[in-house]
């Protein structure tokens, strides 16, 4: 069954241009520290956002593609080793590093979480638009 990667490609887009924002304005002298902080936290919404639409597509991609039931009850490391199997991702460890990244942000609003999350989502952007592309081309 082919994937309708709609959602994902929004995802990885809406993601891409609140970072662009982020370079944009940064440096703008009338944005206040205030400003700065609310385009950040729309960076790691996105991030969020599109962070969990990669691993369900990743999932969905395995359960159609290789065998159902495949990531049934699966932790999301081996779902990333079997994503890196088929070829969908590289990196495992990197993988898990934007889900640690993700989970900081769900608990608890912390400004060192927020940075280190903003941070991954700058570093996940290049992958996730790789991850796209790969289901692109093995969409059956």
């Amino acid at each position: 069954m082919k994937l309708d990667l709609d959602n994902l490609d929004r995802a990885i887009a809406s993601l891409d241009r609140a970072i662009h924002t982020w370079h944009a304005v940064v440096a703008l002298p009338m944005l206040t520290s205030d400003d700065q902080e609310t385009v950040k936290a729309g960076v790691i919404q996105n991030f969020e956002v599109a962070y969990e639409q990669s691993w369900k597509f990743m999932r969905r991609w395995l359960h159609e593609n290789i065998s159902p039931g495949i990531t049934d009850g699966i932790p999301r490391r081996e779902l990333f080793r079997l994503a890196a199997q088929q070829h969908l991702i590289e990196d495992v460890e990197l993988w898990m590093r934007f889900h640690e990244a993700r989970n900081l942000t769900s608990h608890t609003y912390d400004r060192r979480n927020a940075e280190q999350s903003f941070a991954a989502a700058c570093r996940f952007l290049p992958l996730a638009g790789t991850l796209l592309q790969r289901l692109r081309e093995h969409n059956a």
